[in-house]
């Protein structure tokens, strides 16, 4: 049996080589929600890591929208051309597809990079005040202002707007930020939505109501070839809040609106929820919501090991692998997964030379020679795996 991890996946008119992904993650460098050259050098470094697509951190729809004052955001032609950019950049030297993940925070935002301690940030120093589902805050934060009908229809204008800045600049696939709390997760769950219309309270129709209708609009503003994912929290952790057994739910019915994959992730919306984080812990999640509601899904949470992730992969429990603080530590880690599985990936050109099996170049000519003889032994440890038998460097 081919190594899965490393085998191609369609979503709509896009294919990614493979099925590891850059999982998108706050970096709080942006100035007036603008992409800077942080960006330039932390996305451009991972375009040419092996992994199939890159997703941009989670990015404000408009300015109230960023988590902190230092967030990325798509609020204007401005903001769209600073991106842009990064996208040439990463394009004219990498090989990953490139996504973006629009975000609203909504009661959660305003607050401090987290590098530098998260608190509340007034809008004297900068900060804002927040929105939500109702004005009920999250822990001892502020209290944000309620949204009403008037403010969700302007919500689901920015969403829009951002989503057409995105396809006007070439990005690839849209993740839509349903997770970890923030304003659509907000409206989700039981525990932060008690409003008495019909966009909230105990029934889960009503609490779904919002984040459908924004999901069908910003899908009719996206190009129907490319693909339209949303990160949903699949439980809050905590009792009388969203389940997994709502996931699926909500899944079933993101499908029905072309959504193209779920990115399983969990918890965000209460705080003291008993989390039980460890290795794959939320891998559950992923393949409760892909066999169960019968959409893809991207596993992430504690992945680091080639052969975890490649067991995630042949055993049905998702057909992404989202990988976050284990690239940040090893920016190479697909090429490093697909030696350990025995499996020939290319190299960017300039960087032909850095596997250990190439050695120093003796004679002119050797550089080709040792491509080969690298693809060649790859094929054989490949054939060895699948034998059941030790793979010898």
């Amino acid at each position: 049996m081919p190594v899965q991890l490393f085998t191609p996946i369609k979503l709509r008119g896009l294919e990614l080589e493979n099925r590891i992904c850059m999982a998108p993650m706050c970096q709080y460098a942006s100035v007036d929600g603008l992409a800077s050259d942080w960006h330039l050098m932390h996305l451009g470094n991972f375009a040419l890591s092996g992994a199939a697509m890159i997703i941009a951190e989670a990015t404000g729809v408009e300015p109230r929208g960023r988590i902190s004052p230092d967030c990325l955001g798509m609020w204007s032609d401005k903001h769209a051309e600073a991106l842009a950019r990064v996208i040439r950049f990463c394009r004219q030297y990498g090989q990953a597809k490139f996504a973006v993940q629009l975000a609203h925070a909504g009661r959660k935002g305003s607050v401090q990079a987290s590098y530098k301690g998260s608190r509340p940030v007034p809008p004297s120093e900068g900060g804002w005040i927040n929105v939500g589902p109702t004005d009920k805050p999250h822990g001892n934060w502020p209290a944000p202002q309620a949204l009403d009908e008037a403010g969700l229809r302007e919500i689901k204008k920015f969403w829009v707007d951002a989503v057409k800045r995105c396809d006007a600049i070439g990005v690839d696939c849209i993740e839509m930020h349903y997770a970890h709390g923030y304003l659509i997760n907000q409206f989700l769950s039981p525990l932060s939505n008690t409003r008495s219309d019909k966009y909230g309270g105990a029934s889960i129709e009503n609490r779904m109501r919002f984040p459908l209708e924004l999901f069908e609009a910003a899908r009719a503003a996206w190009p129907d070839a490319k693909p339209m994912g949303v990160r949903i929290s699949a439980t809050d952790w905590y009792p009388g809040g969203w389940t997994a057994e709502d996931s699926v739910i909500f899944a079933k019915e993101l499908k029905q609106r072309g959504c193209d994959y779920i990115c399983a992730t969990s918890g965000g919306v209460q705080p003291g929820a008993d989390i039980p984080s460890g290795p794959s812990y939320q891998v559950p999640l992923a393949a409760k919501v892909r066999n169960e509601a019968g959409i893809p899904s991207m596993a992430v949470g504690f992945i680091t090991e080639a052969s975890q992730a490649e067991g995630i992969i042949v055993t049905g429990q998702a057909d992404l692998i989202g990988l976050a603080r284990t690239l940040l530590y090893d920016p190479r880690w697909p090429w490093h997964a697909a030696d350990k599985l025995g499996v020939y990936v290319d190299y960017p050109p300039r960087y032909n030379l850095c596997h250990p099996m190439m050695g120093p170049l003796k004679f002119p000519g050797e550089q080709i020679q040792n491509r080969e003889r690298l693809q060649q032994m790859s094929e054989a440890r490949a054939k060895e795996r699948r034998r059941g038998q030790p793979a010898n460097a």
